[in-house]
């Protein structure tokens, strides 16, 4: 089946609706998407006709099998050719995504699978996601958003959520990478910001950058 663009794009932005959000409705990918509603609606029913999607008025939509084996396929694209324009390329961890998501959808299976031989088929991009692998198996994380994490406990950073390009210089910057140990030193009420050591360096991060950071417990 060959699918044109936008069908793919609306396929990855289910899944990380369904997976990250706990449900895709129309306006959530719409807004996803930076369409309208009414565009939003119009393609999901698109590909409810196609058997990508199971789409029930105001309840949303779900991948199907297919829509999901395609999605999937689409993000270990993504993520392949993030790590090969990190590594290979010369590119900064905040530069990789949006020229990522200029190529994903035009590489061959060749090409993908050369890559992958290339990184010694690599099980994670460069801000921590999992690779889904060939088969089209998503790989589970064991994490939890920093702004959750105990105080005097210490963690690895396993993820950095947000592809905001200024936040993940500001992150890299303070050496918030993924695999780098950190200790949360303090919680402030009321939303307030996460004190943390990084490499025994005091940084004191923003309850909404905490929430974006993704970190499992040693």
């Amino acid at each position: 089946m060959v699918l044109s663009q936008a069908v793919e794009d609306y396929l990855k932005a289910i899944y990380t609706l369904e997976t990250e959000n706990k449900g895709a409705s129309t306006t959530k990918i719409a807004n996803s998407l930076d369409v309208s509603s009414a565009s939003a609606t119009n393609m999901v029913k698109r590909l409810g006709k196609m058997g990508l999607v199971d789409y029930q008025s105001y309840k949303g939509a779900r991948l199907t099998d297919s829509g999901k084996k395609i999605a999937l396929e689409i993000i270990r694209h993504h993520r392949l050719l993030e790590l090969y324009l990190l590594e290979v390329m010369g590119y900064s961890w905040d530069e990789v995504h949006d020229e990522a998501e200029k190529l994903e959808h035009h590489i061959s299976e060749r090409f993908e699978d050369k890559i992958a031989q290339l990184l010694d088929d690599p099980t994670h991009d460069p801000h921590g996601d999992p690779i889904p692998t060939k088969d089209g198996l998503m790989p589970e994380m064991d994490a939890e958003p920093l702004i959750e994490g105990e105080a005097e406990q210490e963690y690895i950073v396993s993820r950095v959520k947000d592809q905001d390009p200024e936040l993940l210089r500001y992150l890299e910057k303070v050496g918030l990478l993924p695999g780098i140990k950190v200790k949360i030193k303090e919680k402030a009420p009321f939303d307030g910001p996460v004190t943390v050591l990084v490499e025994n360096d005091e940084q004191v991060i923003g309850n909404d950058v905490a929430r974006n950071i993704f970190v499992a417990e040693i």
